[in-house]
């Protein structure tokens, strides 16, 4: 069986990525997923060897898209508070472009996608952007306090993931668009947090 080509290989994570949104990672199966994106079992298996495997590529392909688009909007913004608001913002944006891949990283939980055990080929691949999310935070501590601790990290984690995961995942979990409420009351919320400087470890 030659290798499916790039383009069906992307329709088949699209199915993928909305059968996890629609009925959680548990419900997906093989037949169920061939059948929605109109491919033979046998596809996904000499495409991406398991369906587990198939699903960390649904995870990771989301998340990677959405630092992208996260680390974009940062280095947009006019200053370093901006930035922050925007890194905030992004679930919203990026909920406009990619619905149900934002739906996913909202409301679905990373482990019920990739189960026990993630994939050993693909285990580098979460590591690296673990990373890359984690040097992203850091960069934003540095523009805004020039520090670089766990400290000024956790104070950002609270701004750009907990913030955001709070005040969108209700519309995200009834499938709704994020409203301009919603998203003017997250970046006075943030601008309000960064008013005070996070502390310094004794």
């Amino acid at each position: 069986m030659p290798r499916p080509r790039v383009h069906d290989l992307e329709r088949l994570l699209d199915a993928a990525e909305r059968l996890v949104v629609e009925t959680g990672a548990q419900g997906v199966t093989v037949r169920s997923l061939a059948a929605a994106a109109g491919v033979s079992n046998g596809t996904i298996y000499h495409a991406f060897g398991s369906l587990g495997a198939l699903l960390a590529h649904v995870w990771l392909r989301a998340a990677g898209e959405f630092l992208d688009l996260q680390t974009a909007l940062a280095d947009e913004a006019e200053d370093p508070v901006a930035a922050v608001v925007a890194a905030a913002g992004t679930p919203a944006a990026f909920a406009d472009r990619r619905p149900e891949a934002a739906r996913l990283l909202i409301t679905v939980k990373k482990e019920q996608v990739l189960g026990p055990q993630v994939p050993e080929n693909l285990a580098a691949d979460f590591l690296a952007l673990d990373k890359r999310l984690i040097a992203f935070l850091v960069g934003l501590a540095v523009r805004l306090w020039d520090r670089r601790d766990a400290q000024a990290v956790e104070v950002l984690t609270a701004c750009v993931v907990d913030l955001p995961t709070a005040l969108f995942r209700r519309a995200f979990a009834a499938g709704e668009p994020i409203s301009e409420d919603s998203r003017a009351r997250l970046a006075t919320s943030v601008r309000a947090i960064l008013l005070l400087p996070p502390p310094r470890k004794d």
